[in-house]
């Protein structure tokens, strides 16, 4: 695997390499989305409102494209991998791998049972402004409850795990000093 390395150093004289640049703009564009689908999906309106119709749309184009990239972003990382973890992780690395598997896994999984979430009610994704409308099942209303409780606990989970990922950044950053942050910018 194939690491951009950027000798850089912190404040405290630690080293560190660099995420590559597509990986962080992957990153931060997932990020926006993200943080745009769920704003999208607070404020959308009382149903039969053009607002919630507007907002719907928007939840959807988001959670398409996080999906599309995120997929994008797990080809990068397999095929160039992620920089070595500080010296001395041990137990606090091995959280990480797992906080970031975790999220490759949410983020791509979310959106699917959002998909799989309409196409159960009969309806096909539509993406607004465009004529373009897929289905990866037919309707299955039976299941389609068990996927909207999976679609939503995942949804209120990611406020709590973008909430620890942010708070593991700025410990690293402010406690340790590591550069782990520096990674990502």
């Amino acid at each position: 695997m194939q690491v951009e390395t950027l000798d850089r150093t912190t404040p405290s004289g630690v080293h560190y390499t660099r995420y590559s640049r597509p990986a962080i703009i992957l990153h931060w564009l997932v990020f926006l989305l993200v943080a745009l689908a769920l704003f999208a999906i607070e404020i959308r309106g009382p149903r039969g409102s053009d607002s919630r119709t507007l907002w719907t749309g928007i939840h959807i184009w988001a959670g398409c494209t996080v999906l599309v990239l995120m997929a994008i972003r797990l080809a990068w990382r397999l095929v160039h991998g992620v920089p070595a973890a500080e010296a001395g992780g041990g137990f606090v690395a091995a959280c990480a791998r797992a906080m970031h598997w975790l999220f490759y896994v949410v983020l791509i999984a979310q959106p699917l049972l959002g998909i799989l979430m309409t196409n159960m009610a009969g309806r096909p994704v539509s993406l607004m402004g465009t004529d373009w409308s897929f289905s990866l099942v037919g309707a299955h209303p039976e299941l389609r409850p068990n996927v909207r409780a999976a679609h939503l606990f995942i949804g209120n989970a990611l406020y709590y795990l973008i909430g620890l990922h942010a708070l593991a950044a700025l410990w690293h950053q402010f406690i340790r000093r590591d550069g782990t942050l520096r990674k990502m910018l």
